[in-house]
């Protein structure tokens, strides 16, 4: 009989995990397998030392060397570049290509049914000579403004008064002097805006004949319904009994 080991419940503080070492991060060095998360800075390469019989094969050059900016290490700057050239000079027998002061857009004729504004030109002063006799003001004569004869300008009423009679006028002879009642009086609508005009019938005549004639309560306008709305009507039947025995008029054979 095996003897029974009691079991009792794990400890986590009694697991030991692996150390910071055991894990692979990548590096944050060099460019090949760098970290991602990381930003790479430029790569520098270092030569070993050279012997000092080299300098007897191959003479190199020092650090003199100008690598343009434009050059990386993935190749050449993909932006685009441009140039600048100096102006070209005036040739004869090249085409000169007008200006944009060369051309004027206001002096095109109206196009597509455009409003052109008005143009007005003034010419220079007549020059007189000492023998051309030019009038003065005063030579020129202006029409009146009196009476009814100016054409260009509003005329007011004109009146004309006669001299007095020196014999049997109406200064010696007052009878000769016609009343108020002599004069005829002007309509009113001959001058002033006329007023709308009514006229009125006389009064007709009762008619003499003895046929009745309908009074007011004869009439029923509650009944016209040709041109106003009617309202509804409603029938109502007699009641039928149940055992009366209805009027057959066709039978079948």
């Amino acid at each position: 009989m095996s003897q029974m080991e009691k079991k009792y419940p794990v400890i986590t503080g009694r697991e030991k995990g692996p150390g910071p070492g055991r894990y692979g991060l990548p590096p944050t060095i060099g460019f090949i397998g760098h970290d991602f998360t990381k930003p790479t800075g430029p790569a520098f390469s270092f030569h070993g030392r050279l012997s000092d019989s080299i300098y007897c094969v191959d003479s190199s050059p020092g650090p003199k060397y100008c690598v343009d900016a434009k050059m990386t290490r993935f190749g050449k700057d993909g932006t685009p570049a441009h140039s600048m050239l100096s102006r070209v000079k005036a040739q004869k027998e090249l085409l000169h290509t007008p200006g944009p002061g060369a051309y004027s857009p206001e002096r095109v004729p109206p196009c597509n049914l455009q409003r052109r504004p008005p143009s007005y030109t003034m010419g220079s002063r007549t020059n007189y000579r000492t023998v051309d006799t030019v009038p003065a003001p005063n030579k020129y004569c202006l029409p009146p403004l009196l009476g009814p004869q100016v054409p260009n300008k509003p005329a007011s009423a004109s009146y004309s008064m006669s001299a007095s009679l020196s014999s049997g006028g109406p200064s010696v002879d007052l009878a000769n002097t016609p009343g108020p009642c002599n004069y005829n009086s002007t309509d009113p609508s001959v001058y002033l805006p006329r007023q709308p005009a009514f006229s009125m019938l006389g009064r007709h005549s009762v008619p003499r004949d003895r046929t009745k004639k309908p009074g007011p309560g004869t009439y029923n306008p509650e009944k016209v319904t040709v041109h106003k709305s009617r309202a509804p009507a409603f029938s109502l039947g007699i009641r039928h009994s149940d055992y009366v025995t209805p009027l057959v008029t066709s039978v079948s054979d």
